[in-house]
């Protein structure tokens, strides 16, 4: 009875508290030093960290092959 108890209030607290984070503001508008608001969201830059992924997958993919066709040439 009482680990039905302590579950059924850790729901309650998680159901509670979730509530209370659904109602905060959002983010302000990012700002636009030229002055025409006709600034696109984020500004985050993705190419040197997209080339290395890229990079990271391709040497991945390629031992894989050459595990696999090392493992077939020994059998």
């Amino acid at each position: 009875m009482k680990k039905i108890l302590i579950q059924l209030m850790i729901i309650v607290s998680f159901t509670l508290t979730s509530t209370f984070l659904l109602a905060q503001d959002p983010p302000p508008p990012p700002s636009d030093h030229g002055g025409n608001n006709n600034a696109p969201a984020g500004g985050a830059p993705i190419g040197g960290g997209l080339f290395i992924l890229l990079g990271l997958g391709a040497a991945y993919g390629g031992k894989k092959l050459y595990d696999l066709r090392k493992e077939s040439i020994e059998e």
